[in-house]
C-alpha cells in the first residue's frame, strides 16, 4: 500500500485555507467528472480527487492526516503507526457526500469503521451533539489492575482565517480492568455539545496496547517467550514465571523442548471470560567464557554423545 499525498492531488499548499482547498476541488472535479472529460484516467482522478477532498475538507481528519504527512512521501510504502491518531479527538457523523467503500485501501487503513455511522439527531429544536472518536493507549498491566489515566485530547476547528487551529482539553479516565485491545470506553456526554439545549453526545475511547519489552497480545490471550537452561529442559523443573499480573510458578516437564508452547489458563487479560497466557519455551546457552565453563561442556561432549543433526541424515 502506497502513501496519498492528498495535497499534491488536489494541487494546494499544507497550508491552504480551507475555501481554496473548496475551490482546488471544484476546478479539478469539473475538468475530470468523468461524464464531460475526455482524459483518458478521468475516472480514476475523479475518484482521487473525492478522495483527496473528503479528508481536507475534515478539519478534524485534515489535521490528523497532516501531521502523520510530514514523515512520508507519495508513493513510499506505507502502513499506519499504530499511533498515528493518537490524541485527536473525531466526530462521528459518516461522509457527507460520499461511502468510505469507495475509496482506497490507504482512505480505509487511516479512517475506515470510525467514520461510517450517521450522526444522531432527534427531531424539533433540540438536537443531540454528535458522538466523537479518540484512542487512548495505554500498559498491559492497566487493563490487569484498572487504571485511572490523564488523556490530552486534540480536535480542529475552523479559526477566523479559513485554517484549522487545534483546541485542546484534558480528561480524566478510568480504565476498567480486563479491557482488551479494540474494545471501546464511553464516556457519556463527553462528545460534541447538542443543539438547542440538547444533550451532548458521548465519546468513544478505542484502546490500544503500548508496545512491551516482553509480552505480546492476541485479544485477550497474552504471550511470553521464557527462557530455561538446558538442564532445566532436558531433566524437568518448577520455574518463576512472569505475568503481568504477578509470578507464578510452572512446571517444566523432563525432555521438554524448545519452541513447546505452555499455557496457563486464565492468565491473560482478566476478561469475561478471562484470557490465557502462554509460555514458548527458549533453551537459553550459558556462555563457554571461562576454563571451567569450557571444561564442562567437553565434559559433557564425552558423557553424552549427541548428534543434533541426525534427522537431516548428516
Amino acid at each position: 500500500m502506497e502513501f496519498k499525498d492528498y495535497y499534491k492531488t488536489l494541487g494546494v499548499a499544507r497550508d491552504a485555507t480551507q475555501d481554496e482547498i473548496q475551490r482546488a476541488y471544484r476546478k479539478l472535479a469539473r475538468k475530470y467528472h468523468p461524464d464531460v472529460s475526455k482524459e483518458a484516467d478521468a475516472e480514476a482522478r475523479f475518484k482521487d480527487l473525492g478522495e483527496a477532498y473528503e479528508v481536507l475538507k475534515d478539519p478534524e481528519k485534515r489535521a490528523a492526516y497532516t501531521r502523520l504527512g510530514a514523515n512520508w512521501k507519495a508513493g513510499q510504502d506505507f502502513r499506519p503507526p499504530p499511533d498515528w491518531d493518537q490524541g485527536f479527538e473525531f466526530h462521528g457523523g459518516g461522509f457527507t457526500a460520499a461511502d468510505a467503500s469507495q475509496f482506497s485501501d490507504f482512505f480505509e487503513s487511516l479512517f475506515g469503521e470510525r467514520f461510517r455511522g450517521a450522526s444522531r439527531g432527534r427531531g424539533g429544536f433540540q438536537v443531540r451533539g454528535q458522538d466523537t472518536y479518540a484512542t487512548v493507549a495505554i500498559d498491559l498491566e492497566d487493563a490487569y489492575r484498572g487504571a485511572t489515566r490523564s488523556l490530552n485530547l486534540q480536535h480542529s476547528e475552523l479559526g477566523p482565517d479559513g485554517r484549522p487551529r487545534p483546541r485542546e482539553r484534558v480528561l480524566n479516565v478510568r480504565i476498567p480492568k480486563g479491557v482488551y485491545e479494540g474494545q471501546h470506553i464511553r464516556l457519556a456526554r463527553q462528545g460534541s455539545p447538542g443543539a438547542g439545549g440538547g444533550e451532548a453526545g458521548d465519546l468513544y475511547l478505542e484502546v490500544r496496547f503500548r508496545p512491551h519489552p516482553i509480552y505480546k497480545v492476541e485479544g485477550k490471550d497474552v504471550y511470553l517467550d521464557l527462557p530455561v537452561a538446558p538442564w532445566e529442559a532436558a531433566l524437568g523443573t518448577t520455574v518463576k514465571t512472569p505475568t503481568p499480573a504477578g509470578t507464578v510458578e510452572l512446571k517444566v516437564p523432563p525432555g521438554t523442548p524448545a519452541g513447546r508452547t505452555m499455557r496457563l489458563r486464565q492468565r491473560g487479560i482478566p476478561a469475561k471470560p478471562p484470557g490465557d497466557l502462554y509460555a514458548t519455551i527458549q533453551i537459553a546457552l550459558p556462555p563457554a567464557d571461562t576454563e571451567s565453563a569450557k571444561a564442562a561442556y567437553q565434559a559433557l561432549a564425552k558423557a553424552q554423545p549427541f548428534n543434533p543433526r541426525k534427522r537431516l541424515g548428516v
